[in-house]
């Protein structure tokens, strides 16, 4: 019987030793996977700052080209509305001496 006795507290201390051995292996791996997370959290919050810094500089440049593009529509604008008065006041200038001229003929035509 002693024999038999032995053997289960062999086998007893065996299962024992097994069990305490994947307990630490299950808590080592949840430790592992634990620092795992931390890391990508610490990777994806320095990497949402790098994405926002890069948004801000974006808008920065797209506000500044938008105020420049601006800046040229104006000038722009300003040189056509010159022209077009120009042109205005050459046109009124030509009508202007053509009645003139009508006028004159028309007053010959009747004396």
């Amino acid at each position: 019987m002693k024999t038999k006795f032995s053997s289960i507290l062999t086998l007893m201390a065996i299962a024992t030793a097994m069990f305490a051995l994947t307990a630490f292996s299950y808590g080592q791996a949840g430790d592992d996977v634990k620092k795992a997370a931390d890391d990508t959290g610490h990777a994806t919050k320095t990497a949402a700052k790098a994405t926002g810094h890069a948004t801000k500089t974006a808008a920065k440049d797209t506000g500044k080209a938008t105020e420049k593009a601006a800046d040229k529509t104006g000038d722009a604008t300003k040189t056509a509305a010159k022209d077009t008065g120009k042109g205005v006041k050459k046109g009124t200038k030509a009508v202007g001496h053509g009645v003139k001229k009508g006028a004159e003929k028309t007053d010959d035509a009747v004396k």
